[in-house]
């Protein structure tokens, strides 16, 4: 189970960290990732952290401006983001799996708005 907070409403160039709390024991060995879908809009890979945190990766967006952290002994992975534009609007869903793109557990997701 993957458990999504920290989502809400800024202004352009503010910022907000998301987080995700997990409750499978095996959380340590679990590739996890952020992923973001606004209406009409397809589901986006935002960021990826492999299970000991040592890789990442961005999407374009995101680059420079998200950072994905994970701490294994709290079984929670972090989004900061920041200078957030109102492309960035969107549902934030967790995702956790084996392997990279392997992900089979989601979360609900956090809402995050930012007005112009």
């Amino acid at each position: 189970q993957l458990i999504e907070s920290g989502g809400g409403s800024v202004e352009t160039g503010g910022s907000l960290t998301l987080s995700c709390a997990a409750s499978a024991r095996t959380f340590s060995g679990l590739w996890m990732a952020w992923f973001r879908q606004s209406p009409g809009k397809e589901r986006e890979s935002v960021a990826v952290i492999s299970p000991n945190g040592g890789w990442t990766t961005y999407a374009d967006s995101a680059e420079g401006r998200f950072t994905i952290t994970r701490d294994n002994a709290k079984n929670t992975v972090i989004l900061q983001m920041n200078s957030l534009n109102p492309g960035d609007t969107a549902l934030y869903t967790c995702a956790a799996g084996p392997g990279y793109s392997q992900y089979y557990a989601w979360g609900q997701g956090t809402q995050v708005t930012v007005s112009s």
